[in-house]
């Protein structure tokens, strides 16, 4: 129970699973069974994002604590307990999951026909599991949502989605649960050494050098596979491909950002002294990826495979941000990691509208497009715009700020930010000429529907968002700037009591 009397983030975090409950024990032929299944998640999902609602208008921005803390005991004898609580970084990101989880289901509604009641119950699952690994204070309990996001996704992939589906769910599986295991090694380390898995307890423990880069290697692993970083980026591709629409939307939207919330929750600042030693490791890692993989994306075929590969570049773009232990850098990356939750989202189901109509993803196989859908096309062109970062949009704050921040590091590091902005209006644009534009050349084309008002529906709050991002960024730069000048604060002075003591 926290401080208000009432454990809202507790409720958030297990309502969908009362959703899921229900689903399991309806009853009737199979129609019916699906129709109450769709109903029931939806329900579930828009009544939780509600309460999100509620969590965010009742946030005090003023303060860097955590907010709405939970505490109960739940392994004394090793120092372990349910600790549950928000502060400007994740109170975004809770909300973030529960907007896009109705949309999800929503975009569901009719490609999904067969074991619609397991689908949905995947789904709300995974609504739990990504709500409560943003809300968990206590490490123990953000490991175990941590991985089991992984269970319902594996699920949502390798059950409804395409035809290399099995390779790709076990590709994307144990890519991630390799680099799991080490976070876990590092979790048991932590607890030798200071006697507690509390998150904020440790935060304020001193860790010694030495064992603050074995620490930092341990959740790199992890934290890099998930964002994910290049090398360790090859599941991503495959898993957009074969994923459902809405298993690709809340992958793009949600789970890439777990990696980049791990750096900033947990290797900045427990690790401090080791995060600046492999800074500059982390800058050239980031610049591949925004460089190698816009280039990849410049030549792909498929349009899911072009949007994941964007997403690796611009989570690129993240990582730098957060690694330049400023202001405006680490401001940046969160930001940019809010607007590509909702413009990748978004772009993915554009992505699901063409196929739920033509049944292939090949950009080759469009063409003309506007001239039968124009709404389709606006809707395209705003999300186009918003992810080549154009002022105005969702895409131009976090990325200018990343830039910004990266400048007073090293001039070459924000030139290599800058040329992914450069590289994404290459593939982007490259896009939405050969889908929109051009002559149509197949009778199917010309027999296009234009978005349809369930589609109108999906993509509303969407737009919204991506504009009201764009125009007024303050709004959402203000809970996290707190939080996050708190944070910068606690690394500068980390740094320099540890250049004291070492006589530098």
């Amino acid at each position: 129970m926290n401080a208000a009397g009432f454990p809202i983030l507790s409720l958030l975090t297990f309502l969908p699973l009362v959703g899921a409950a229900a689903i399991m024990m309806v009853r009737g032929d199979e129609a019916v069974v699906a129709s109450n299944a769709r109903w029931t998640a939806l329900w579930t999902s828009l009544i939780t994002f509600v309460l999100s609602l509620v969590l965010w208008t009742q946030f005090d921005k003023s303060t860097a604590d955590y907010q709405f803390v939970e505490h109960l005991s739940w392994m004394p004898e090793f120092g372990i307990a349910y600790m549950m609580g928000v502060d400007g970084i994740s109170v975004l990101f809770v909300l973030l999951a529960t907007l896009l989880t109705p949309l999800c289901i929503l975009a569901s509604w009719e490609s999904v026909r067969s074991r619609v009641r397991e689908y949905m119950i995947a789904f709300l699952v995974l609504e739990t599991m990504m709500v409560g690994m943003f809300c968990a204070l206590d490490f123990m309990l953000f490991y175990v949502f941590f991985e089991a996001v992984l269970i319902p996704m594996f699920l949502i992939i390798g059950i409804w989605g395409g035809a290399r589906r099995v390779y790709a769910s076990y590709k994307f599986f144990l890519y991630t649960l390799l680099g799991s295991v080490l976070m876990l090694l590092a979790i048991i380390a932590l607890w030798y050494q200071a006697g507690t898995t509390s998150i904020p307890e440790l935060a304020e423990f001193d860790i010694p050098f030495g064992m603050q880069v074995w620490l930092f290697l341990a959740f790199f692993a992890s934290f890099a596979v998930k964002v994910p970083m290049w090398p360790v980026h090859t599941w991503l591709p495959d898993a957009h491909v074969e994923a459902p629409t809405a298993g690709s939307v809340i992958l793009a939207g949600v789970l890439l950002k777990m990696g980049a919330y791990g750096f900033l929750r947990f290797s900045l600042p427990l690790l401090p002294e080791a995060s600046l030693y492999f800074a500059p490791f982390i800058y050239t890692l980031s610049i591949v990826a925004v460089v190698y993989t816009s280039l990849v994306a410049l030549a792909q075929q498929d349009m899911k495979k072009l949007i994941a590969y964007s997403s690796v570049a611009h989570m690129g773009i993240v990582t730098l941000g957060i690694f330049t232990f400023n202001q405006q850098g680490i401001e940046g990356a969160l930001f940019t990691m809010l607007s590509h939750g909702i413009v990748s989202g978004a772009l993915f189901l554009c992505v699901g509208v063409l196929y739920d109509r033509e049944h292939t993803r090949e950009i080759a196989h469009y063409g003309g497009v506007a001239k039968v859908m124009p709404a389709y096309a606006l809707i395209l062109m705003l999300f186009t715009m918003a992810s080549v970062a154009l002022p105005g949009t969702a895409g131009f704050p976090g990325e200018f700020l990343v830039i910004l921040g990266a400048w007073s590091v090293n001039p070459w590091v924000a030139f290599g930010a800058a040329l992914g902005m450069v590289l994404g209006a290459a593939y982007m644009l490259t896009l939405y000429r050969r889908v929109a534009f051009g002559k149509i050349t197949r009778d199917s084309l010309r027999a296009l529907l234009d978005v349809s008002p369930r589609e109108v529906a999906i993509f509303s709050p969407l737009i919204a968002l991506t504009l009201w991002m764009g125009i007024y960024p303050q709004s959402f730069l203000s809970f996290f700037s707190v939080t996050v000048s708190q944070m910068v604060q606690q690394h500068q002075a980390a740094i320099g009591s540890a250049a004291h003591l070492a006589g530098i």
